[in-house]
């Protein structure tokens, strides 16, 4: 067998690891993408497409976020490829004066890193998103912030990888890292080995399995987000729309009370409208290791939420439901970078919730650290 070499190893099909693929072979690396499975089979195709910037707590996380929301706007005439981006503003719901609060102080930290919030009394909230419950407190609103498709995001960078040379292998399983006097300088598959000068591990809550036998401990775990999905529906919801208890879950469960099954599921309201007229709603967030499976508890939980914000869905049939794992840090904040002192491994991983609107940013960026 010959031996394989490549400038760049990705390990991960998601939307990071493609977006990794796709940047670094277009600066014109060689590169080979390895996935398990196809693309987008994991986290990146159980999830919604946020591309929400108010989300995000300022400082390094909103700069990222911003940073890639300027990619995104190029982006579908980049790729050539219908990822189905929809820039139609955002709006987070406030139900009462105690998330009021918290939101005024949110808006305006964010307003000193450059990012433009308005904070809506309800009768203005309404009028541009009839479906909220009229006794709620109000809501925040940005228009920067938009969707994607996130299968269609993974398929368009995968595909534009390979316009410009990178070798993409679904399918092909990574079981092993190979290091050579402490430098990691390739990967081992059924298939053979593969050899290059940079391994970047985006496989998303599988990464620390894969670097754990080097000595790394990454502080990444599964987090459980179960989401309801309905018929097409004619044109309902205008916003991709949060709520302020989904940024109390993301960042701060510990605040919550347990007793209450609403949270102890972590759930925060988070609606999108999909292309094809179907609602997403979620989510739970859920620390349930690796199980995928959905149960009736969060899918209840997640349902009667939604009810209560918008009321207007109350009659709206779902046809389906799926949960995905988010590769959850304490802080919030993605792991992208070389790892300590393990000279050729790159990390991209840990994004949580986030991975669909940093995946260009964090593509990018890893690219222009392996030139």
């Amino acid at each position: 067998m010959n031996k394989q070499t490549f400038d760049i190893a990705v390990i991960g099909g998601g939307v990071i690891g493609t977006a990794v693929a796709y940047y670094a072979a277009k600066a014109g690396r060689s590169v080979v993408l390895l996935e398990k499975d196809h693309i987008a089979a994991g986290t990146s195709g159980a999830c919604d497409g946020f591309i929400i910037m108010q989300s995000k707590n300022p400082g390094p996380h909103l700069e990222l976020a911003m940073e890639s929301a300027a990619l995104y706007r190029d982006l579908v005439a980049e790729l050539d490829y219908d990822i189905e981006y929809q820039p139609k503003g955002g709006m987070i719901i406030i139900e009462n004066d105690t998330q009021a609060a918290l939101m005024q102080s949110h808006v305006a930290k964010q307003a000193a890193s450059g990012l433009k919030v308005d904070i809506l009394p309800i009768d203005e909230a309404r009028r541009r998103e009839l479906a909220l419950a009229p006794d709620l407190w109000g809501a925040t609103y940005c228009a920067a912030d938009a969707q994607v498709n996130p299968v269609r995001l993974a398929q368009g960078f995968s595909r534009a990888a390979r316009r410009h040379g990178a070798d993409l292998r679904p399918g092909t399983a990574v079981t092993g890292l190979i290091a050579d006097r402490g430098r990691v300088c390739g990967v081992t598959t059924a298939a053979g080995d593969i050899y290059c000068q940079y391994v970047v591990a985006a496989a998303g809550i599988w990464t620390p399995g894969l670097v754990r036998p080097l000595g790394l401990d990454l502080p990444i775990k599964p987090r459980r987000g179960q989401i309801l999905v309905t018929e097409p529906l004619p044109p309902t919801i205008r916003h991709v729309l949060l709520c302020a208890c989904y940024l109390v879950a993301k960042y701060r469960p510990q605040d919550l009370d347990p007793i209450e099954r609403h949270n102890r599921l972590g759930v925060g309201l988070a609606v999108e409208q999909t292309a094809d007229g179907g609602l997403l709603i979620g989510s739970t967030r859920e620390f349930a290791g690796f199980d995928r499976a959905t149960t009736l508890a969060g899918l209840e939980a997640v349902a009667a939420h939604a009810r209560r914000l918008l009321p207007a869905l109350a009659s709206v049939n779902i046809i389906r439901s799926f949960a995905g794992l988010r590769p959850y840090t304490p802080d919030g904040l993605p792991v992208i970078g070389p790892a300590a002192d393990i000279p050729g491994l790159i990390i991209a991983a840990g994004h949580e919730g986030d991975g669909i609107a940093l995946s260009p940013v964090t593509g990018r960026r890893i690219a222009d650290l392996l030139k």
